[in-house]
């Protein structure tokens, strides 16, 4: 008889991490609103607006760093262009968004301010249904799915792998880059949407709004890392590790790498689209910038300062460097990517494991430290 799903999913994580995951729950849906929300400003533990736009933005980040683990830890494909998945998943929203304004823009139209602004007369095609949420969290999932799909299915079965792929990834982001930034495209140029008023009807400004905005950004982390570790422990993730380690032994016995590289490939496509359409909301603006080959790039740098292959390494290495950003854009504006760049030197050659690594490292010479010390001390009685 076949283990039922949810049990199976429990038995993923063991009980401690079941707790950390709840207590993580509690912070952000509990703890969160009441300190932002009710504690009044001058209180010690209240929690400001920039507090929590912040961590919301690198809420979404995380996302992407553990979807970028599954195809890069796991799956052994490093991608340079999951940024472009993060800004199309944030475009299709942010058209929603744009819908939302209606006459309350500059131009007072139905159309978008930059449509007015370029004299276009009605809404493209591809706009059509964007006023409607439903329709709009559909094309969130299926539009950065099918680009994947397609990509990852002719890159596969070619068998295309290792530099030469990531290459590929990033002339790709590049040229949809290039894409967006065109005025008539119908995307808003090089300055994207931005002003956004409204969503489902509430203001997008209201410290409530931005609040649950918050809250849903732990719930896509938490559902993000509950189904990474289900399924890197489950046959397909054992199955997924052989291919990273030994993909023509795989072949040899039967499997067929191309279906199981592409699942996860666009698996991940998804996931960082789902965290670009929390993100934009939270941020206010979403442009052509976002598909950059340095984002894309960056995000690999949060994945091997966190760890790569732990799933959770990868959530912490999102919140070191951006919260490392926030600090040195603002302090030392003209030494951030000198930072960065010594950052990713550093975590290559003497943290391969990254910060988990290191904290798994440092524990297991701590533990066999007190096991020798007793021994050592009974010697000597």
């Amino acid at each position: 008889m076949r283990t039922p799903f949810v049990v199976r999913l429990g038995r993923s994580f063991d009980a401690r991490s079941w707790q950390l995951v709840g207590l993580f729950a509690a912070f952000a849906l509990v703890a969160v609103p009441i300190m932002h929300l009710v504690l009044p400003p001058e209180h010690p533990l209240h929690l400001s607006t920039y507090f929590i736009t912040l961590t919301g933005k690198i809420l979404c980040y995380a996302i992407v760093a553990v979807a970028m683990d599954l195809i890069w830890g796991y799956g052994g494909i490093l991608s340079l262009g999951h940024g472009l998945f993060f800004a199309l998943g944030g475009y299709a929203f942010g058209m929603y968004l744009m819908r939302q304004i209606g006459r309350d823009g500059s131009y007072q139209s139905d159309l978008p301010d930059f449509m007015v602004f370029l004299d276009w007369q009605e809404l493209p095609w591809f706009w059509a249904g964007s006023d409607s949420f439903l329709w709009v969290a559909l094309l969130v999932l299926v539009v950065p799915a099918l680009i994947a799909f397609v990509f990852g299915y002719f890159a596969f079965r070619s068998r295309i792998k290792g530099v030469y792929f990531s290459i590929i990834t990033q002339a790709l982001t590049y040229a949809a880059m290039l894409l967006f930034f065109r005025n008539e495209t119908g995307f808003g140029g090089n300055n994207g949407f931005t002003d956004f008023k409204r969503i489902l009807g509430y203001s997008i400004t209201a410290p409530e709004t931005r609040v649950v905005l918050f809250g849903l950004s732990a719930l896509a982390l938490i559902g993000t890392l509950l189904l990474a570790r289900y399924l890197v422990t489950s046959k397909y993730g054992r199955v997924l590790t052989a291919i990273r380690d030994a993909e023509s032994r795989v072949m040899f016995i039967g499997y067929n790498p191309l279906w199981y590289k592409l699942f996860v490939w666009t698996l991940s496509a998804m996931l960082c689209a789902i965290a670009g359409a929390l993100y934009v909301p939270q941020v206010g603006i979403i442009n052509p910038s976002e598909m950059s080959v340095a984002n894309s790039i960056e995000i690999a740098i949060w994945v091997a300062v966190g760890g790569r292959g732990t799933l959770i390494g990868p959530v912490i290495g999102a919140f070191i460097v951006n919260l490392a950003k926030s600090w040195f854009t603002v302090s030392f504006p003209e030494y951030w990517l000198f930072f960065l760049g010594t950052l990713f030197i550093v975590a290559t050659l003497y943290l391969p494991q990254g910060v988990v690594g290191l904290w798994f490292k440092l524990r297991a010479n701590f533990r066999r430290g007190g096991e020798l010390a007793p021994t050592t001390r009974g010697a000597g009685a």
